[in-house]
């Protein structure tokens, strides 16, 4: 195993070892603040971070506004409070040590206020932002407004090349590193484009090739591309390390992270990564962002899977291959089916999935009674937390609407993370992991349940192990 050499990140040499940021109270000041004092990156999250009342109690994020953009108002103050709080935790955390990045999403709701709203409070505790979900385009001007490094996160050349084109090379000093995510293997949301096979993994090596060889057209060459998405062992990146063709390369965990003592998670979660075998992180295509997302197949997203199974073309009217009426709601308005899906649908309503509910896609899905009072109530009480959100149809746009129907396909990811987080149950919930989590089980570095302190996991990794 080769020795990490250290690297400059956002103005100091450190540890070529970055904590992956995961939002809604996930990666908090604690956990990375104890990672930057063990000389990496530590990277606390601006989505939805906890925020805590006089007495140190988390402050639960209660929603009172009437409207959507009234409710997305209160968000913002929220993530700005929590940004703060956990800023502050991860400096105090730190000793002064490592670095510290602030990770938002781009596609998230109001994200460029709550990134300034930080920022304008604690800007001298923040060395780095790091930008992912979608085409962060803004992120490197809001960042050079207060003079510190930007990291995009990008899962193809072709993507960096844009934003390189379109913004970057206006702010080329600042940009500290390029994050490559692995679109396959990272957790949380990935960037699978259309044209890429979700079920055919691709070799990170020629796609991060790829990336140097843009960078390095542009000058550069020297600004270090951090590998993200499958990484558990070092060993097993071994001719990465110091490799000319690469240029500097640091590696990013965001699932090792989970299982630390400082990690914010419940007990119960820590507990369920212990037994994760291979297969059990879906990637799938459920989430209201419209990206897919890999996430533990517990409960929740067998759910999904049945309930989105349970679909069928309909029509308002009869058409010529749509001539079937099934009455459905209060009034039994008939809708039209094909013939052969009648008996389908009869069917479902029969095993108690007599609810139906209509998609922007011209599609029933059959659902009982209980979840689709759960679905509208849900959509109804939307705060706004993405930009464009699928599943209620709000957007930050004029209108207000993404101008579709609300797609009951999906659900509400901030009611279901914010849940988890804070001790709800783990097979109910979204469970976001990465599709290397399975090594909780096999590697003996956790053998009897072990969880280790992040420095004991820092000092593990820098093994090879």
């Amino acid at each position: 195993m080769k020795d990490l050499q250290p690297l400059m990140l956002s103005g100091r040499e450190v540890l070529p070892l970055i904590e992956g940021g995961k939002g809604i109270a996930v990666s908090n000041g604690l956990s990375s603040g104890a990672w930057a004092a063990a000389g990496g990156v530590g990277t606390f999250s601006c989505v939805n971070p906890d925020s805590y009342d006089a007495d140190g109690n988390v402050i639960p994020q209660v929603y009172h506004g009437a409207t959507r953009s009234e409710r997305q108002r209160e968000l913002i103050h929220y993530a700005i409070k929590g940004g703060i709080a956990q800023a502050r935790i991860a400096h105090e955390t730190s000793n002064g040590a490592g670095r510290l990045h602030m990770n938002v999403l781009w596609e998230a709701g109001g994200t460029e206020p709550i990134l300034r709203g930080v920022l304008d409070q604690v800007r001298e505790l923040v060395h780095g932002v790091t930008c992912g979900a979608g085409m962060p385009y803004r992120v490197a001007e809001i960042a050079a407004d207060y003079g510190i490094n930007y990291y995009p996160i990008v899962s193809s050349a072709r993507a960096f090349r844009a934003l390189w084109k379109r913004s970057y090379k206006n702010y080329s000093d600042l940009l500290g590193g390029v994050v490559y995510e692995d679109p396959w293997r990272a957790g949380g949301h990935n960037g699978l484009s259309n044209s890429e096979d979700p079920a055919l993994p691709q070799d990170p090596m020629p796609r991060v090739q790829a990336l140097r060889d843009i960078m390095r057209s542009v000058g550069l060459g020297q600004v270090p591309i951090i590998m993200a998405g499958g990484v558990w062992y070092l060993r097993d990146w071994a001719d990465w390390i110091d490799n000319p063709e690469l240029g500097p390369i640091a590696f990013q965990y965001g699932t090792r992270p989970l299982l630390t003592q400082e990690s914010p998670i419940p007990e119960t979660w820590k507990k369920r990564l212990l037994t994760l075998t291979e297969g059990d992180v879906l990637l799938q295509r459920f989430s209201p962002t419209g990206f897919y997302s890999s996430a533990v197949r517990n409960a929740f997203i067998r759910e999904l899977e049945a309930r989105n199974q349970r679909q069928l073309p309909y029509a308002s009217k009869p058409t010529e291959d749509l001539t079937a009426p099934l009455p459905v709601g209060a009034r039994g308005r008939p809708v039209y089916l094909a013939p052969d899906d009648l008996g389908r649908a009869e069917g479902w309503m029969a095993e108690g999935f007599s609810e139906v509910l209509k998609t922007p896609d011209s599609t029933l899905v059959f659902v009982t009674p209980e979840k689709s009072a759960e679905i509208l109530k849900d959509q109804t009480d939307c705060m706004g937390c993405l930009s464009s959100c699928l599943f209620s149809n709000f957007s930050e746009n004029e209108a207000g609407n993404t101008g579709k129907k609300a797609d009951p396909r999906s659900f509400c990811i901030q009611k279901t993370l914010q849940d988890i987080s804070h001790g709800g149950p783990i097979e109910n919930n979204l469970m976001f992991a990465g599709h290397a989590a399975c090594g909780f089980s096999t590697d003996p570095f956790y053998a009897n349940g072990f969880v280790p302190t992040v420095k004991q996991l820092m000092d593990r990794i820098l093994t090879g192990d």
